[in-house]
């Protein structure tokens, strides 16, 4: 179905809302990729044939030619809870059932969508407590979901229920009731800024990019999301690839650009393929194209997928390997926003920014203003891992205080375990500790504190870990990822990182920790681009914070959070060996010695600390410190 003009879509959306009303129950399984990983499909297959074996009429498509009531079966996006996948929400109850298995779908649908009854042992429970409401668990209550809000709660797959609940009113509105000038304006007022990590101003790109001479412009998306534990991007692009989809034609409309480009990693199958639909459909119902709606304005998108390489998230690292080269950043200025992609004019954002101008568009600057500071409006999705009882993905309000989320949000750290600290912001962030609580998240007061909003990630560390391991193993990782284009971080980055492993050994040395600070000094000012300029941060942030861990490694030869093997030592407790002789015969180096029915002793030098001999021995008498 074409539409022509936006009288068509203002109609065509009232068919799709009545028929998402005919469905007055629904079925929402999250198809996130985690949930995906753990067997929704699966689960989603059996709801549909369940239901047409009792003769329940399943509505799976709202174009469908369904008349009445039905249970509108729905492939969601992630839900955000990802410790408790797969996960099932029932509407209009709003129940959400957690660690559902294939066999628990008929009990679903006997109980719940026939009788309205509540399945209380798929709810989520803690402390005793029972929360059979989505709503009403503690991970979600502190959260505003505005990015997210269609996430786990419309088809993923499904432009008619993007349309149904709102979808592309920004664009009518744009199209029809603004001028570019306007739309930058408004951007502009409602300063909101660039969520992959830098916090640049986005209505300042816009307004930079829209005054370029050039009459060819284009507009790109980053969804290279490359930091360790980071997933926000994905989830969106998985569970609400229009609202992307058109925040980028929003941005199209204020530059004057008729041509965009998507940058996926290729890790990221699920969220390619939604986006591929996403797109398809959008060209099938004349959203996407030429003179859209009956407009003057045509705008098509391609999907660049990327090859993996963490440089290739930085600006014009990124449009340099769409052009078909090798993703090597270069000297700025000029800026993306002057000479981007093909050497054009390009606004760059990423996948979470753009995905904020259809709400500042539909609903205004001042609406988007009401949430978060002055400085940092609006909210911010977070992928919180690491030891923390719930992790998941999370949205809330910028400058939400690092307790709240750590604690209300995240259930407090799992185990017997307390709190040591939060990396914030990936390879290029730094870690946050306990004198942080407070600290509101927003990017000014990040950057005060020495550390980064970045694109979102949030890995929380215990009392078991080891400082310098988590310095050692990002350093690794960026060490790895560099391009090698300069000198600084392709020889400074390898450097630090030698110094490190030999720390984590237990072979470091005096100067060890100066040396690290210089050349992290080094490496900050003279790398070429912001990724080899923020690489040090992690290694600055834990002697920072941490700096005794670094001196029990270097001058007492121990690990204090007992975490770095090369550290440990393997001891027999000669009370309660009884000589059995059992360790000694798994000993792959000859370090245990002792007759039968005599005390073993463990030569140190000799051992690699392997641990064969205390999973062989049943009497514990063989410990490590």
């Amino acid at each position: 179905m074409l539409l022509k003009s936006k009288a068509e879509l203002d109609n065509i959306r009232k068919v799709f809302a009545a028929s998402l009303a005919n469905q007055t129950k629904k079925i929402l399984v999250c198809c996130g990729t985690g949930c995906v990983a753990g067997g929704s499909l699966e689960i989603r297959d059996k709801f549909i044939e369940l239901l047409k074996a009792k003769n329940i009429v399943c509505t799976v498509d709202l174009k469908q030619d369904v008349k009445g009531e039905s249970v509108g079966l729905k492939e969601s996006g992630c839900h955000g809870f990802c410790e408790m996948g797969p996960l099932v929400r029932i509407e209009p109850q709003g129940y959400l059932y957690t660690k559902v298995k294939i066999d628990d779908c008929e009990e679903i649908i006997n109980s719940t969508i026939v009788k309205g009854e509540l399945v209380e042992r798929l709810t989520y429970k803690t402390g005793g407590v029972s929360y059979p409401k989505q709503e009403e668990i503690p991970f979600y209550k502190k959260q505003t979901r505005q990015v997210l809000e269609h996430c786990g709660h419309i088809d993923a797959n499904s432009i008619e229920d993007y349309i149904a609940t709102g979808g592309y009113e920004a664009l009518e509105k744009a199209l029809f009731e603004m001028d570019p000038d306007r739309i930058v304006d408004e951007i502009t007022k409602s300063n909101v800024r660039g969520r992959g990590g830098g916090g640049f101003p986005a209505g300042r790109k816009l307004s930079q990019c829209k005054r370029q001479k050039n009459p060819k412009k284009y507009v790109v998306c980053n969804g290279d999301e490359g930091d360790p534990g980071a997933f926000m991007d994905r989830s969106i692009m998985e569970g609400d690839p229009h609202r992307m989809l058109e925040g980028m034609m929003l941005a199209a409309i204020a530059v004057g650009s008729d041509e965009g480009y998507i940058y996926v990693r290729a890790e990221y199958p699920l969220a390619i393929k939604r986006l591929e639909r996403a797109i398809k459909q959008a060209n099938e119902y004349g959203i996407l194209g030429d003179n859209i709606l009956g407009s003057n304005f045509s705008f098509k998108i391609n999907i660049n997928k990327g090859a993996g390489a963490f440089v290739c998230g930085e600006g014009s690292a990124l449009t340099t390997s769409i052009e078909g080269k090798r993703g090597f950043p270069r000297v700025k200025p000029p800026r993306t926003v002057e000479h981007g992609l093909f050497d054009l004019p390009t606004s760059l954002n990423n996948v979470e920014t753009y995905a904020n101008f259809p709400i500042i568009i539909h609903k205004g600057a001042d609406n988007f203003l009401k949430l978060g500071p002055e400085n940092s409006p609006g909210t911010k999705a977070f992928a919180l891992t690491g030891n923390i009882n719930n992790s998941g993905l999370i949205e809330v309000p910028m400058g939400a205080p690092l307790k709240q989320i750590i604690y209300d949000v995240g259930g407090g750290v799992r185990g017997d375990a307390s709190f040591k600290a939060v990396q914030i912001g990936g390879p290029s962030g730094a870690c946050l500790t306990n004198e942080h609580m407070d600290l509101p998240l927003d990017f000014d007061s990040l950057k005060k504190a020495g550390a980064m909003v970045g694109s979102g990630g949030l890995v929380v560390m215990d009392s078991n870990t080891c400082m310098v391991e988590v310095a050692r193993f990002f350093m690794g990782f960026t060490k790895n990822e560099s391009c090698g284009k300069c000198v600084p971080c392709r020889e400074g980055t390898k450097r630090m990182l030698e110094i490190l492993e030999r720390i984590v050994a237990g072979n470091g040395r005096e100067e060890d920790i100066d040396t690290l600070l210089e050349l992290a000094d080094t490496v900050r000012s003279t790398a070429l681009c912001g990724l080899g300029k923020t690489a040090p941060n992690p290694v600055i942030s834990t002697i920072k914070f941490f700096r005794d861990e670094y001196l029990a490694h270097i001058r007492d030869k121990r690990c204090p959070a007992g975490s770095c093997q090369k550290l440990k030592t393997i001891y027999i407790d000669a009370e309660k060996c009884l000589g059995c002789t059992a360790c000694a015969k798994v000993c792959p180096v000859g370090a245990i010695a002792g007759k039968v029915k005599e005390k073993h002793v463990i030569d140190a030098e000799k051992c690699i600390k392997c641990g064969a001999c205390i999973s062989k021995c049943k009497f514990g008498a063989i410990k490590e410190k």
